[in-house]
């Protein structure tokens, strides 16, 4: 394969052609999604929410047969999103329908994908300038912008080796998020077999759990945690033995209000555009610099809920100490056993149901602390709350380390993405560089 044709400069020392970006790519934009198309299953719609929190319960969907096949989207296309929120995208989710105002954007002959979706993201930068310079009006990247942009490309081979020094990076940062998913589904789970479905408490009516044996997720050591009946409540059946509470019976809110000036500008910040929907896993966030109001203090492990607009859900556990919006409420359990119980509640779709119900205000309705903790659930013994505690805080802690974990690789991939897109060092230096460090 060659290079597209142009015309450009080539540097006769490296073999590196200079291009715009409008020449390397077609640059596809996704279809108008009309609200008469709107189902309840079908296809999902690709917008800039998906591409940043992922698919959730919230996501639109639409019939696949109404989707031309040049506005589907599969794993492995490079997107752009071109106005307002500028964004570059490498789909890592199921089929789906492409909204407007994305491109999908396929390399012309000669051209990696995959390179190309790295040298995009080293011009992100500029984009959101051209977006910053038309403020006026909607501001977007045009094709025309495209036009006018300038950079060089090395041969196809050194592209591809490029491209899989930064991939490599990538690699482990998507294997960190879907084992956290993995995790995190594996408690959620558990939790709603014990404390929503009461399956150990029916296992053993029904005479499927007997003491001495183990059922799949059931060992043998949990049989005395559950009782072999269920009793009339005002929530409908629960264990025998468990009782009706509420969610302020077993946490509370610490309001450890701080002022700006009080708050060292290194300090991790969570704002609600931090928090993805539907996930408790928490990898963004940014820094106190900046800070001009009040905020609240939170502590590692700690729970945050997104009360602006609850139906968000947004509910994460802090993975660093730091500050937060105060349209999060912080939430902490009044004794470590309960950890997984209260988590488990907050994070659950009933709960965001609950305290959307609730909400006050038309235009930006929001839950409060006081109302949350009004939320009646059912109570098992501290010893049983104890031990799901127990079996989710090594996932927890691992979703934790991966977040982390992360974090340093993209802190690497962004060091080492300008330097190789721009020829600055050597595909051999930097895998040298990677190789030093285990990867």
């Amino acid at each position: 394969m060659s290079l597209p044709r142009c015309s450009c400069n080539q540097n006769k020392d490296n073999g590196w052609i200079s291009f715009s970006l409008r020449d390397l790519a077609e640059y596809i934009n996704g279809r108008v999604t009309r609200s008469s198309e709107l189902r309840s299953d079908g296809v999902p719609v690709i917008k800039i929410a998906e591409l940043n929190h992922g698919i959730t319960e919230t996501t639109d969907r639409v019939p696949a047969e109404v989707v031309q096949d040049v506005h589907r989207v599969t794993q492995g296309d490079v997107l752009f999103s071109w106005s307002g929120s500028v964004g570059i995208y490498r789909y890592s989710g199921p089929l789906g329908a492409l909204n407007q105002h994305i491109f999908r954007v396929v390399a012309k002959p000669g051209v990696d994908q995959v390179f190309l979706y790295y040298l995009l993201l080293s011009q992100i930068d500029t984009f959101r300038s051209y977006v910053e310079a038309k403020r006026t009006t909607m501001g977007h990247v045009t094709l025309r912008d495209l036009e006018r942009i300038h950079v060089e490309v090395p041969p196809l081979p050194e592209q591809r080796a490029i491209a899989h020094i930064l991939g490599t990076l990538d690699d482990k940062i998507e294997l960190n998020r879907r084992m956290s998913e993995t995790l995190e589904a594996m408690a959620r789970a558990i939790f709603k077999a014990w404390f929503v479905d009461f399956e150990p408490v029916r296992a053993k009516m029904e005479g499927r759990w007997r003491r001495g044996e183990s059922l799949p997720g059931f060992p043998a050591h949990l049989y005395d945690l559950f009782p072999d009946r269920l009793v009339d409540s005002e929530l409908g059946e629960i264990p025998e033995g468990w009782r009706v509470g509420t969610l302020g019976d077993i946490a509370e809110n610490p309001r450890r209000s701080v002022q700006p000036h009080e708050i060292d500008p290194t300090t991790p910040y969570i704002a609600l555009e931090h928090m993805p929907r539907g996930r408790f896993a928490l990898w963004e966030w940014s820094t106190a610099d900046e800070l001009e109001s009040n905020k609240f203090e939170f502590k590692r492990g700690e729970i945050l809920f997104g009360k602006l607009r609850p139906y968000f859900h947004k509910v994460g556990v802090a993975p660093v100490d730091g500050v937060c919006s105060t349209d999060i409420v912080v939430v902490k359990p009044k004794k470590g056993a309960w950890f997984g119980f209260v988590l488990g509640h907050i994070s659950s779709t009933a709960f965001v149901d609950y305290t959307s119900a609730g909400s006050t205000g038309t235009r930006m309705p929001r839950t409060s602390w006081n109302d949350m903790a009004r939320y009646q659930v059912a109570l098992p013994p501290e010893k049983t709350a104890e031990s799901f505690t127990a079996a989710i805080r090594a996932p927890i802690d691992r979703m934790i380390g991966a977040i982390h974990e992360s974090r340093t690789l993209a802190a690497l991939r962004d060091a080492l993405l300008p330097k190789l897109i721009r020829g600055e060092i050597r595909v051999h230096d930097a895998e040298r560089f990677l190789a030093e460090r285990g990867l």
